[in-house]
């Protein structure tokens, strides 16, 4: 059977290495079919990795979609349903981050960061969510950040939306127990990502990479339907990173 997995934020960083891990799971796991949709702003981004995942013998479909943007969320989960009438899985990884001093933040990078952090990836969630509900099963994934429990002094808008991510998280428990679907909160610390923007090569080593963090999520999604792994928290051995 077929399972239809919408990853958004897939083009590069920790939603491509996710990509990549779901694809090689179908070469190793036996009855394991995904069907990979691939969501981010930019086509070019999505291109390489769905040939990648393809390679893998993996289905992959691209769908540009910017979530800040409700419109181009509904048509996201309308076309899916068009095409292949159930959701099973949900990688909310899309996000952004403006990084600088309290005093220097404006309200464009408070827009900029809230619209795709809470606004799209709240209104994704509930329309996909309704979804699962209805059919009894699925599995919600949030890549939120160890910056959702414990804020950093450069990342007080970024702080605030991840800690608003783990408030949906919570709350959407409530509601997934009652229908069979599964709930995970992924907590990564600090990740070498195109995020991070140029990084100097001592700092880079103490980082994880991508594929560190796309392994447990794959793990995660295969156990057993009965069985829900509600926190992954993946932190540096060096332990956090803060500036």
């Amino acid at each position: 059977m077929k399972r239809i997995i919408i990853i958004t934020g897939a083009g590069k960083g920790i939603g491509k290495s996710i990509a990549i891990a779901f694809a090689k799971a179908a070469k190793t796991q036996r009855d394991f079919n995904p069907l990979l949709i691939l969501v981010s702003r930019t086509v070019s981004d999505l291109e390489s990795v769905a040939i990648e995942c393809r390679s893998y013998g993996a289905e992959a479909e691209i769908m540009q979609t910017d979530i800040a943007d409700i419109a181009q969320i509904e048509r996201l989960v309308k076309t899916t349903l068009e095409r292949h009438s159930t959701i099973d899985c949900l990688v909310n990884n899309a996000g952004v981050g403006r990084f600088k001093p309290l005093a220097e933040l404006t309200e464009e990078d408070f827009d900029y960061t809230m619209a795709t952090n809470l606004k799209g990836t709240f209104f994704l969630t509930q329309k996909v969510f309704s979804v699962m509900e209805k059919k009894r099963s699925g599995h919600i994934f949030f890549i939120t950040s160890t910056a959702a429990e414990m804020a950093f002094k450069s990342s007080s808008i970024y702080s605030m939306s991840k800690f608003g991510q783990k408030g949906l998280v919570e709350t959407m428990r409530l509601y997934a127990k009652e229908c069979n679907v599964r709930i995970t909160n992924v907590m990564p610390g600090a990740v070498y990502t195109p995020m991070w923007g140029d990084v100097q090569e001592a700092m880079k080593s103490v980082m994880m990479m991508p594929e560190d963090i796309s392994s447990g999520i794959v793990n995660a999604y295969l156990l057993p339907q009965r069985t829900s792994v509600e926190e992954l928290v993946f932190r540096p051995v060096c332990g956090d990173i803060n500036e």
